[in-house]
């Protein structure tokens, strides 16, 4: 699975300038999902639905107030102990089940060591890589998702303090404020903290998040980024070789393409789209060097892989004139926007050989969550009946032993809001959406939030539609041109069944606490794992002996 990788940056998907000849291969050899959805447009929730075969709505993996994803790695929020993944199942099948690189489902609930979110607390016998997410501030970079943020209101509390004190001294000097000193100094005082703590931020931000976890172990805090992908490399070799005389299960969670575009000097300078395409390129080879562990080690024929991205890619990712974010094709929008075709399609490729028939294209709608009842069916395990699983089986469409995938419908969540739906008319061949609440995009005239990270999911900067926008995917990919009942005959009697379809799919949810939400959402040093004591977290154990 790519991080925030563009269905539109893959060659096999239509891109002729960015090479991905392993990518490619794979699709050569095996078969492409062309309407392959993801269950949310950011990382943690989309990861979650992933793992889970659920809607993140349902396991809570999801806000109400604009925390999009798990913020820190010492947060108590993350994947609540009670859900089943498929590496759990897979487990208890006799499978040796893997994860090794990026994790942002969460770590621990009281305490920096009780990893109740942790991957080995959900199925997974072995854990390398980073229990959060790769972002801009793990390195001294342009672009920052927490530390220019920080900074900002760290200085700003520190200019109030600092006139705060300064006017009490004036005051106390020219005899217009009584009592004692005390309230000067100690806002003086407060004031210094706050300017002292903006000065470090940047530095404390790398120790609390930037770091590669063994199991329960932490190996480099911060990392060093520049060996971390040799690491996973050779995490995955190691893992095949010591499972490959029976079954296993290897989640590779890429770190790529996540900004900061984190890039061996090797590909440095070959992609005409700079860093950015320097980074899929790194990743491809990644994607062949795995592939090519596999087959050392005689596994080919034996085992199914499969390659996705977690969601569309991030057209805000972008500081003056360079774009740090990814291309999705054809498709409107990207990262961050519920609805949006190009925030939530995203490539699917799987191969096994002389079993999925070699150049094969399925348009048919599918979702990442459909990896859950299809694993755990292949491993011999069951499908739990105690929950709803939202996730079909995909291996008869697959086999093209069903003509249409599992899906009649399918939604499309940003944060806890609905934002549009998607009704497959299997009689009529036509793939209709629906589009209650779209993003107000910025500046005028934009197709994106530019300027605000990603699009917000509510509130005054987005657009609610009655009657909902109406589109005809199987017509208008780009989704470019809404219908109305003067263009469409058949236009109410679409939305009243897609709407009919929404109300049915809103029995079937429970409330459940939103972990992404305040207030567990947010630091606390107790949960901040640390490998030295806290907070002088320091090590490095990839280099000792």
């Amino acid at each position: 699975m790519a991080d925030d990788l563009g269905i539109g940056d893959v060659g096999c998907y239509g891109n002729n300038t960015i090479r991905t000849p392993n990518i490619d291969g794979l699709a050569a050899d095996g078969l492409m999902l062309m309407q392959h959805i993801a269950a949310a447009s950011v990382c943690t929730p989309s990861r979650a639905a992933f793992l889970t075969g659920r809607y993140p709505l349902r396991s809570g993996m999801v806000s109400s107030n604009g925390y999009r994803v798990l913020q820190w790695t010492g947060v108590s929020g993350g994947l609540p102990p009670n859900e089943t993944t498929f590496a759990k199942i897979l487990k208890d099948k006799g499978y040796a089940t893997g994860l090794i690189g990026k994790w942002h489902l969460g770590l621990n609930c009281e305490s920096s060591d009780d990893y109740c979110h942790h991957p080995l607390s959900h199925g997974f016998d072995h854990f390398y890589g980073m229990p959060f997410s790769m972002m801009g501030d793990c390195e001294p970079w342009e672009m920052s998702e927490k530390r220019a943020g920080l900074e900002h209101k760290l200085n700003v509390c520190s200019h109030v303090m600092a006139l705060a004190a300064f006017t009490l001294a004036v005051g106390k000097l020219t005899r217009l404020v009584v009592g004692s000193w005390t309230l000067v100094i100690c806002s003086a005082i407060v004031a210094l903290l706050f300017f002292t703590t903006s000065y470090f931020v940047g530095a404390l931000i790398v120790h609390a998040d930037c770091f590669l976890m063994r199991n329960h172990c932490i190996t480099e805090q911060p990392m060093c980024l520049q060996r971390t992908t040799a690491l996973m490399l050779k995490e995955v070799s190691s893992f095949v070789q010591r499972n490959k005389q029976g079954p296993f299960l290897l989640f590779v969670s890429f770190l790529h393409v996540h900004t900061p575009l984190i890039t061996t000097e090797n590909f440095r300078g070959r992609s005409p789209h700079g860093l950015y395409g320097d980074n899929i390129e790194e990743m491809d080879w990644m994607v062949g060097q795995i592939l090519d562990t596999l087959d050392t080690e005689g596994l080919t024929n034996s085992t199914l892989v499969y390659f996705t991205s977690d969601h569309g890619g991030s057209l805000e990712a972008q500081f003056g004139n360079n774009q740090y974010g990814g291309w999705n094709g054809i498709y409107k929008g990207g990262k961050g926007m519920g609805g949006w075709e190009g925030g939530i399609r995203v490539p699917g490729i799987l191969r096994w050989p002389g079993v999925l028939p070699a150049g094969r294209v399925i348009h048919e709608p599918t979702s990442l969550m459909d990896v859950f009842p299809t694993v755990v069916q292949l491993g011999g395990g069951q499908v739990p009946h105690d929950r709803v699983i939202d996730g079909r089986d995909l291996l008869p469409l697959l086999l093209g032993t069903a003509q249409h995938s599992g899906h009649e419908f399918l939604m499309h969540y940003c944060e806890s809001f609905l934002h549009a739906a998607r009704w497959h008319q299997r009689d009529g061949g036509a793939v209709w959406k629906v589009h209650y609440v779209t993003p107000i995009f910025h500046p005028d005239g934009a197709s994106a939030c530019y300027g605000r990270g990603v699009c917000p999911c509510s509130g005054d900067k987005v657009a609610h539609h009655d009657p909902p926008l109406l589109f005809d995917l199987s017509r208008d990919p780009s989704e470019t041109h809404a219908l109305t009942p003067d263009t469409e005959s058949s236009f109410h009697q679409v939305v009243e069944r897609i709407t009919k379809a929404v109300e049915d799919h809103r029995r079937t949810l429970s409330p459940v606490p939103l972990q992404l939400d305040m207030p567990n959402n947010i630091w606390k040093p107790w949960l901040q794992p640390c490998c030295g004591r806290f907070p002088l977290c320091w090590c490095d154990r990839e280099t000792d002996p």
